[in-house]
């Protein structure tokens, strides 16, 4: 297959691990088996808002990036719209032209409702492709390639009571390993379907005579078809994706804020179906085998419940958590921190994210920085770019009247 595959797998080895051995087994039997998904660039949190608070957004507070974190939020937002454009250059400690741009945007037409949408491209660079050397001979070199991977989708949302929201999300989704360089008969792209729900609780709390607010989001993105590299001879699972959040967003006067955020979040595919020793005979393995293959992807979001080869226990391995901080003053400076872990069976990402923002009534500008615990990691000194801007600011620019039916949550 040449060097692309290889780099295919390294990404993929890359985004789900910092390098674990496969073969990382304790004295209690827990062996290294991580959840294995297709186009894992999906998971990958494009702004530098979430994405300097520990990877967080299932509650905080809405922003132009909620398209990404939990759609419902765009209901509650204190804009009537706006649009953002995000920029993260990936694994440059590895290679330097695998990057990840990100833009998306909302409007509310209503005080009750918002539409939004984004747009995801994430390219792996340009692949030199060498074929298989006949006998003592130097690899045949077959041309270059530029895999990448995209996804377009549209949202809408709307109040459902006071304080609760609902939203759902359309997404196509397309990646292309090989980009033309191989036998389309033998090799394809790979394009799915998915769909997101998502709820959202915002709630104003007067303390101290200044408005605070507590937080509440779920969401479950990525719910669509598997997908095939080898025109369907082979499927594998989307990342479809369940996240649970809460915030709290405490004022502790006019000017000085703080905003506490924690997400738990669960990959909803199936568990790989382990180490043959771990089953009574061949047979019942085999047997494990056609079953992992054969589950279609709705059914592999509730086989992903109770599945794991090694019990309740691991199951529990598969719950990544993030916590996150943001001091903001007068709403117009950000300093940002926070937390990511994963269980170290199941794909050992574990790092520190810090970051910054400033806002102006036109636009906001937002940068993050990954600090792993292992300084192998490939994700370490990861950065992140954010720039957005407020659909108000811009009508005041341009001397459009900014009223609508849109209220703010003050």
């Amino acid at each position: 297959m040449g060097n692309l595959n290889l780099r295919a797998v390294f990404f993929a080895a890359a985004m789900c691990s910092s390098l674990v051995a496969n073969a990382l087994v304790d004295e209690s039997g827990a062996f290294y088996n991580p959840l294995q998904t297709a186009i894992p660039s999906l998971s990958i949190a494009p702004d530098a808002v979430g994405g300097s608070m520990g990877d967080v957004g299932a509650a905080t507070k809405p922003d132009n990036m909620s398209q990404y974190w939990n759609p419902a939020k765009y209901a509650q937002a204190e804009s009537n719209g706006g649009f953002s454009i995000s920029y993260t250059p990936w694994l440059r400690k590895i290679v330097n032209d695998i990057d990840l741009v990100y833009l998306c945007g909302f409007y509310r037409p209503t005080d009750k409702t918002a539409v939004g949408a984004s747009f995801r491209y994430f390219s792996m660079g340009e692949i030199q492709l060498t074929g298989q050397p006949s006998w003592g001979g130097e690899p045949i070199s077959q041309g270059t390639a530029k895999p990448y991977e995209l996804a377009v989708d549209a949202s809408f949302s709307m109040l459902l009571s006071e304080y609760w929201s609902g939203g759902v999300a359309l997404r196509f989704i397309f990646s292309d390993l090989f980009n033309g360089a191989y036998d389309e008969d033998e090799y394809s792209s790979a394009k799915a379907i998915g769909a997101d729900i998502a709820f959202s609780y915002r709630r104003p709390l007067q303390i101290n005579a200044n408005t605070s607010y507590v937080g509440l989001g779920m969401s479950i993105s990525n719910i669509g078809n598997k997908v095939s590299y080898d025109n369907d001879q082979t499927q594998q699972f989307i990342p479809t994706n369940f996240r649970l959040g809460a915030s709290f967003e405490y004022a502790f006067d006019e000017y000085n804020r703080l905003q506490f955020a924690m997400d738990m979040n669960k990959l909803l595919v199936p568990t790989p179906y382990g180490k043959s020793d771990q089953y009574e005979s061949e047979d019942a393995f085999n047997e494990a085998v056609r079953d992992y293959e054969e589950t279609t992807s709705i059914g592999g979001i509730f086989k992903s419940l109770g599945d794991a080869p090694d019990g309740f226990r691991e199951e529990l391995r598969e719950i990544n958590l993030s916590v996150g901080l943001e001091y903001s003053y007068n709403k117009k400076f950000m300093v940002r921190g926070g937390y990511f872990n994963e269980n170290k069976y199941k794909g050992n990402r574990k790092y520190f994210n810090v970051g910054a923002g400033f806002n102006l009534s036109i636009f906001q500008l937002s940068a993050a920085y990954v600090i792993a615990i292992a300084q192998t990691s490939p994700l370490n000194n990861t950065l992140r770019f954010s720039l957005g801007f407020d659909l108000g600011g811009l009508k005041d620019i341009f001397g459009v009247n900014a009223d609508s039916g849109a209220s703010t949550n003050e």
